[in-house]
């Protein structure tokens, strides 16, 4: 089921000629409608988000002509580089195996992956020193918190969102000690994380901020330290197929307006009840 919002905005010269290798001279986005505060499908069937509204804004700021739709997590990459969309804005996170198949606009959020779990599980009392841990040069404190971390989740099962950078994490730290179980879609995780099929679950705090404030996350609670870098890459970007560079270009400077301006800032803000915004 595709949905398609239309963003009226204005042609310029260099959009044009951007666009002349598109459909209609159309940048086709294509969002994946199921990972709420970023993007989502509401009551009403239409397309909502953090990265919706953010759609909107960049293509006025890049003067050009877009429609935005959804498409499935799994196989967006294929999808994008197949043509059947032009631009992936999807709470992707910018890694090394990702830039292998695309190309990435500078980022336009970022945030660190908590695990969370039901306020009556046993690792309730799981804490450690440092409340955020960085990957890219880990340090003796925390490698000291990795440790603590493998030994609180040995045996225990963790959820996770098939083809994340958060899988990804679990399979290069912790997959000796932990059973992971993969859902198709976050919705998918949190059922079965509310009805104890899984020990833990592990997201994005961007995520994970607004079911906690929320009835049904009321018996949640994140544990353990937040964590970034390394596998979870250099933050959240637009995905364009290679040949598009110039594109990708122009959505950056977009970007860059935001970032300057505070708008972008804002509208994090308003959707995650923090600044998840890039600087």
């Amino acid at each position: 089921m595709n949905k398609v919002i239309k963003m009226s905005v204005l042609a310029t010269a260099l959009s044009i000629g951007v666009m002349s290798a598109h459909a209609n001279n159309v940048i086709r986005l294509a969002t994946e409608g199921a990972y709420p505060p970023w993007n989502a499908v509401n009551s009403a069937g239409q397309l909502e988000g953090f990265e919706v509204e953010l759609a909107d804004e960049l293509c006025k700021r890049a003067e050009v002509e877009c429609s935005l739709e959804q498409a499935a997590w799994s196989g967006i990459i294929p999808s994008l580089q197949q043509g059947k969309f032009d631009v992936i804005i999807a709470g992707m996170s910018i890694t090394e195996k990702r830039k292998k198949k695309i190309t990435f606009s500078r980022p336009y959020a970022s945030s660190p992956a908590f695990f969370v779990i039901d306020k009556n599980s046993p690792l309730n009392t799981f804490s450690t020193e440092l409340d955020r841990i960085a990957l890219g040069d880990i340090n003796v404190k925390e490698q000291a918190v990795l440790s603590a971390m493998k030994t609180a989740f040995k045996g225990k099962t963790v959820g996770v969102q098939k083809g994340t950078i958060h899988l990804n994490f679990l399979k290069e730290y912790l997959k000796d000690e932990i059973s992971i179980r993969t859902y198709a879609t976050q919705e998918e995780l949190d059922l079965d994380l509310q009805s104890g099929r899984v020990d833990v679950a592990l997201a994005a705090m961007s995520y994970w901020h607004k079911l906690l404030n929320t009835e049904e996350g009321k018996n949640l609670l994140t544990i353990g330290p937040g964590v970034t870098e390394g596998p979870f890459g250099d933050g959240v970007g637009l995905g364009f197929r290679k040949k598009d560079q110039a594109l990708a270009n122009q959505f950056s400077v977009a970007i860059n307006s935001m970032v300057d301006d505070g708008t972008l800032s804002t509208m994090a803000q308003k959707w995650f009840g923090f600044d998840a915004a890039a600087k």
